[in-house]
């Protein structure tokens, strides 16, 4: 090794020991007859000191070396005269008696400290230098510790660890595959797995009754903050299970991990409807740390004459607590907030409830003292409470309401980052008619469509829906959610061979279509396959709510950016003609 110790290890207690470190040049300060390095590494910052009195031509060198260099010393540890308490190592330097400069290095475009001043892109594109910093450095030991702990967990539970195909067959239902071309069958490609699910019902009917697998999986779909192309879930399968089987040994991880990696003591998770998520947070994904709950105000404020209301299908609003002393300022950045286009709302509605117990609203004209009483009784509103209330089509009323919910809920300091609220989100609709996502293939768009995916089990008590009103089917299914962040989702798992086919058939697939793309699972199906179920948590959005950041780009080792390009290695890129003659590519382009 050419280091006995590492530069975040050594105490007062290794006073006069004779030691070697090697690492990065953090920083240097020049006294004269002595010069200082701070040495750095992964696991810390240690002190050197040059005595020109002791080597003035290794005093010399040291001037010389500038940040980032790679150097490694032999010294002896003594007890720091001007001591850095914020520092693990700040009661000790080394006295260097050997020095040697290992590499030199090139002014970085960036400073390699806790607050730098590079950019997201910079960084990105020197992505190597970035991860020197302790920051980052965090965040990927904060990663390994969860996926540690995970395995623990499972471990102990008897679940196997069993890597499935990355190269599989594109299946397009949902979003977008990445295909990947086959040179050895010419015009034919494989997909990148969306997720391993077909495969780890696959080991279900092999009588692996409990897997799991730490998984890359692949989207080619619009990016965002919480989103990249290649991303990780903790993937798990059951047998013998019912829903309540699969809730209780995840609710167990999730609990564990928040015990084991945060030394927090989470409470048992709720249970909530989709339909009452709907109904009180407008959202699928209700943040919980604070109420703000919906109010339906539809049978209090129409036909008073103010044609706004009388002319919605939803009048709905929120009480927010103490916050009735808003500014008129305040309140029009609320009004344009809601306008904004991608929330869509035409106007704001307010009611203040003062001090004095009157009522005080931006539709005086239509609504007089009492009404307003009324308002407030509805919404269990107290003095220094502020009513905000929107009115238009239902669903898009109950979107705009939710983004206004968590905006105010942000304005009130309501969700505290180091403050943790995790729900089950339960009985979705097992479809959704699908008008043109997107994010999902056109070929899909005018015909029913997976809400989670086409293996999911109705509802045992809905069964008979899926002839009569299929819209109207819940999905045996759930979704875990934590601060408003869907972390992880799955289901029980449609088993029975004539209930899958039914499925394809509700979806718009032929038969031969079904059989064409999924004859492999149907067939399986044949040969006694158990009920199973299970979840897939999304890895690197746990990361990163643990982490306190809203990006899981930033417990990623070597992420893509917005527009899913790697800057570092300028990927993706063009390939040559010789290549794409091999895939027999560029042949059939010519020919088209």
């Amino acid at each position: 090794m050419l280091r006995t110790h590492t530069c975040g290890e050594l105490r007062l207690s290794d006073i006069t020991k004779t030691v070697t470190l090697c690492g990065w040049v953090q920083k240097s300060r020049d006294l004269g007859g002595m010069t200082f390095i701070d040495l750095r590494d992964r696991y810390g910052i240690t002190q050197l000191a040059f005595n020109e009195e002791i080597d003035k031509d290794m005093n010399a060198q040291a001037r010389g070396v500038s940040r980032e260099y790679v150097i490694q010393i032999h010294g002896n540890v003594i007890e720091r005269e001007s001591k850095n308490k914020n520092n693990p190592t700040g009661e000790i330097e080394i006295l260097v008696k050997e020095f040697k400069i290992l590499n030199e290095s090139q002014t970085p475009p960036f400073t390699i400290e806790d607050n730098t001043d590079g950019g997201d892109e910079l960084r990105m594109k020197y992505r190597y230098l970035d991860l020197r910093r302790n920051e980052v450095r965090k965040n990927l030991e904060l990663r390994h510790r969860m996926a540690i702990e995970t395995r623990n967990y499972l471990d102990k539970l008897d679940f196997l660890e069993v890597e499935t195909p990355v190269l599989i067959k594109s299946t397009p239902e949902g979003a977008r595959d990445f295909v990947v071309p086959s040179r050895m069958n010419e015009g034919q490609f494989y997909a990148l797995p969306q997720s391993p699910q077909t495969f780890k019902q696959l080991l279900m009917v092999g009588g692996f009754d409990r897997y799991y697998q730490i998984v890359k999986c692949f989207r080619d779909e619009d990016l965002r903050a919480d989103r990249q192309p290649e991303f990780t879930q903790i993937d798990c399968e059951m047998s013998f299970v019912e829903q309540q089987d699969i809730l209780n040994t995840f609710e167990g991880l999730i609990r564990h991990l928040f015990k084991s990696v945060k030394n927090i003591d989470m409470p048992h998770v709720p249970h909530m409807t989709y339909a009452d998520a709907m109904k009180f947070y407008g959202n699928d994904k209700p943040d919980t740390r604070f109420e703000m709950k919906f109010v339906e105000l539809n049978e209090v404020v129409k036909g008073k004459g103010f044609p706004v209301f009388d002319s919605a299908e939803s009048v709905i609003g929120i009480c927010a607590k103490g916050a009735a002393e808003y500014t008129r300022k305040q309140l029009d950045e609320l009004t344009e907030f809601v306008k904004r286009p991608q929330i869509g709302a035409t106007g704001l509605v307010y009611a203040r409830v003062n001090s004095d117990g009157t009522i005080k609203s931006s539709v005086d004209k239509f609504y007089n003292e009492e009404e307003l009483k009324i308002w407030a009784k509805a919404f269990n509103a107290e003095a220094g409470d502020l009513i905000l209330i929107l009115a238009g089509a239902e669903e898009k009323t109950q979107k705009a309401l939710s983004e206004l919910r968590l905006e105010m809920g942000s304005r009130l300091g309501l969700r505290d980052k180091n403050t943790f609220s995790a729900l089950w989100v339960i009985d979705f609709p097992l479809l959704e008619w699908n008008d043109g996502d997107p994010n999902l293939l056109a070929s899909l768009a005018g015909r029913w469509h997976a809400k989670h995916h086409p293996f999911t089990s109705p509802k045992p008590e809905d069964f008979e829906l899926l002839k009569t009103n299929p819209g109207a089917v819940r999905a045996n299914a759930y979704d875990l959610v934590i601060n408003g962040v869907e972390v992880g989702g799955g289901s029980i798992r449609i088993h029975n061979k004539d209930i899958q086919a039914q499925m394809f058939d509700l979806l718009g697939f032929t038969k031969e279509e079904a059989q064409k793309q999924f004859g492999f699972l149907m067939n399986a199906f044949e040969f006694g396959a158990p009920p199973h179920g299970g979840l897939a948590f999304g890895f690197d959005r746990l990361c990163s709510l643990f982490g306190g950041s809203d990006s899981i780009r930033d417990f990623i080792a070597f992420p893509k950016n917005n527009s899913g390009r790697d800057v570092m290695i300028d990927s993706p890129s063009e390939i040559s003609d010789e290549q794409l003659k091999e895939l027999s590519i560029l042949s059939n382009v010519v020919k088209r």
